[in-house]
């Protein structure tokens, strides 16, 4: 009634010059269109949300996986003991049979199957009666599911009806965590005729016990497995073999089989003797009996073999030859259990153990080379070279310690003489070498070629080597004869002394510490005497010849020159000592090694320059 604007909008519109209908924005009068109004649901929704200004809204857990029942069930199998009664039409014995099957549910696919076990000699077609499928319960269409299946129950499969009488564990276990209320189990029903079939049978006449019919059909299929050996090694080429001997009870037979081996050069005659019996005692006459031409008959033979004559651990002698039982088959066993009363028939280890193996004993060390080279002499008549620690040589290529030593000798021009104890990590060789001194009297140079040293206490049979912990500052050395005491190191070994503590004795690392603590207190009387020394140019020769082995492989031997010619701007042939070092670090070449050093003083002039032409020349050809 309040209303008072009637006005409605406009609905026609032109464009690009043709009219088209435009759809009204608001209703009669300006009202607001019911198109454009929310929803009941979605007022009643705004109306019961509450804000939730700390956390937001509550985040709801994701729906569970799904998972298939072919993979859920997979492989599980509900089982169940039943039966169903069969009538047997046009016979006298038996009016109807029971026959027993199992019932197979397969949960994955909701199938069953039936299976009847078989049974020998039965003429009934058994096996699986019904193959894997489902199975309709009613003529509406409904198919038998797990939970119509119980214990005590019967259903009904293509018109026969089955009785299931009990299940297995999984199945009970399965049935019970779903809720269902299994009834008890239920005995087996039982064929009649086949419990008739089970009586014994009613006898007319007594048997006689010497009756050879009823051994014939007591003792047939039944027979005594004996293995036994014959031993002919006392006769020329003779050799022990292995056979087997069978006694049949039904009619007191033996037969001999022979053992054969794989490639064992015998031809593979299956029988030594046929299946006969075997006389135990002949007649006195019976010496002269043509055994060649007749058979031997009951007439001639007062006792044959029987089954108590073979027993473990007894000797026969069959057709000439001694045959040792040393074991039977547990049949065997169980029967002398039972007939004789033989309990215990252990068997006899035969078996001729051999001897025992020579030990190779090798020939004493010659002293040519190293050991295992001469080992190797003995093993083959082509030698070959022993096997190297190859991750070892790769981890400590051209790591080298060196030591100054001193030689003990009476002699007085020996005491003064010394020597670079040079020890390669890579190979655990040692090479000496003794640097040439001025108007000495001796031939400096090359002491001892590469090679391991073993310490005076090892066999040549199992030699020790020496190793790095072995040197230290006052550690005697004896090589060959020869003793030598450890005077000095370079400062290489200091720092792998250092990095490897745990190979050195806590007194060899003291005695390198307390020696580098004297070193640097008379660090300066030391470098001036040295900086006064004189050298003979047949001494920086053989020091040059020496680190040109030493350093052959070194990476910056290409770029040495090139970078002292550079920052020699004179042309002059020598740099300053700080500059020579700082390039000599930068190259990474090995001024803290003792030959190193020696060689830098015989190539310094003065204190500050040093001719580093001639310093290069251990890096060329």
């Amino acid at each position: 009634l309040t209303k008072t604007s009637f006005h409605r909008c406009q609905t026609l519109d032109y464009r690009n010059g043709y009219a088209v209908i435009r759809r009204p924005a608001v209703g009669i009068g300006g009202d607001q269109l019911q198109s454009h109004q929310p929803s009941q649901a979605e007022l009643d929704e705004m109306a019961n949300k509450a804000p939730v200004l700390t956390y937001g809204q509550p985040k709801h857990p994701p729906p569970p996986d799904f998972i298939p029942a072919h993979v859920a069930f997979d492989k599980k199998v509900l089982k169940f003991e039943a039966y169903f009664q069969e009538e047997v039409p046009m016979s006298m014995e038996e009016h109807y049979r029971i026959r027993q099957v199992k019932i197979y549910y397969y949960l994955e696919d909701d199938s069953m199957s039936v299976m009847e076990p078989i049974v020998e000699n039965s003429g009934i077609p058994q096996g699986k009666l019904i193959k894997r499928q489902r199975l309709a319960k009613n003529d509406v269409g409904d198919h038998y599911h797990w939970k119509d299946l119980n214990r005590g129950i019967n259903i009904t499969i293509y018109g026969k009806t089955f009785r299931l009488v009990d299940c297995d564990r999984f199945t009970q276990d399965f049935l019970e965590s779903q809720g269902i209320e299994l009834n008890p189990p239920e005995k087996m029903a039982l064929d009649p005729y086949i419990e008739l079939r089970k009586q014994p049978l009613r006898k007319y006449v007594t048997p006689s016990d010497f009756d050879q019919l009823k051994q014939f059909l007591t003792f047939d299929k039944q027979v005594l497995r004996f293995y036994a050996i014959w031993d002919d090694t006392d006769s020329m080429f003779g050799e022990c073999r292995t056979y087997v001997i069978h006694y049949y009870l039904m009619d007191d037979t033996v037969e001999i089989r022979e053992v054969h081996e794989r490639n064992d050069g015998r031809d593979p005659f299956p029988l030594l003797m046929n299946r006969q019996r075997m006389p135990k005692v002949l007649v006195k006459d019976a010496k002269n009996f043509p055994q060649c031409v007749l058979e031997i008959s009951d007439q001639e033979v007062l006792e044959w073999y029987t089954a108590k004559d073979f027993i473990v651990g007894k000797t026969l002698t069959i057709l000439g030859r001694t045959f040792f039982i040393y074991d039977c088959d547990p049949f065997t066993r169980q029967y002398y259990k039972e007939k004789f009363g033989i309990i215990d028939l252990p068997r006899i280890d035969v078996s001729k153990k051999e001897p025992p193996p020579v030990k190779q004993e090798l020939p004493p060390y010659n002293g040519y080379g190293l050991v295992e080279d001469s080992i190797q002499n003995c093993f083959a008549l082509i030698p070959k070279p022993p096997r190297k620690d190859i991750v070892k040589m790769l981890i400590n290529d051209n790591k080298v310690l060196r030591y100054l030593a001193a030689l003990e000798s009476p002699i007085a021009e020996d005491k003064e003489r010394r020597f670079i104890f040079s020890y390669f990590l890579a190979t655990d060789m040692i090479s000496i070498f003794e640097p040439p001194v001025r108007n000495s009297g001796i031939i400096g140079g090359k002491y001892l070629g590469r090679t391991r040293i073993i310490k005076p206490n090892s066999t040549a049979d199992s030699p020790v080597y020496y190793s790095p912990s072995d040197f230290y500052i006052g550690a005697v050395i004896d090589v060959f004869g020869h003793r030598f005491t450890i005077l000095d190191t370079d400062e290489y070994v200091l720092k792998y002394m250092e990095s490897n503590a745990a190979q050195y004795t806590q007194e060899a690392l003291a005695s390198i510490q307390s020696h580098t603590q004297k070193q640097e207190a008379s660090a300066p009387v030391v470098e001036n005497e040295q900086a006064r020394a004189e050298f003979s140019p047949q001494e920086m020769e053989a020091l040059i010849e020496t680190l040109q082995k030493q350093l052959k492989d070194h990476p910056g031997k290409d770029s040495i020159y090139e970078e002292f010619h550079k920052h020699d701007t004179q042309r002059t042939g020598c740099v300053d000592k700080e500059l020579f070092f700082k390039i000599c670090k930068s190259l990474d070449i090995p001024v803290d090694d003792y030959l190193v050093k020696e060689l830098i003083k015989m190539c310094s002039h003065g204190d500050s320059k040093i001719d580093y032409c001639s310093f290069i020349r251990i890096f060329s050809n």
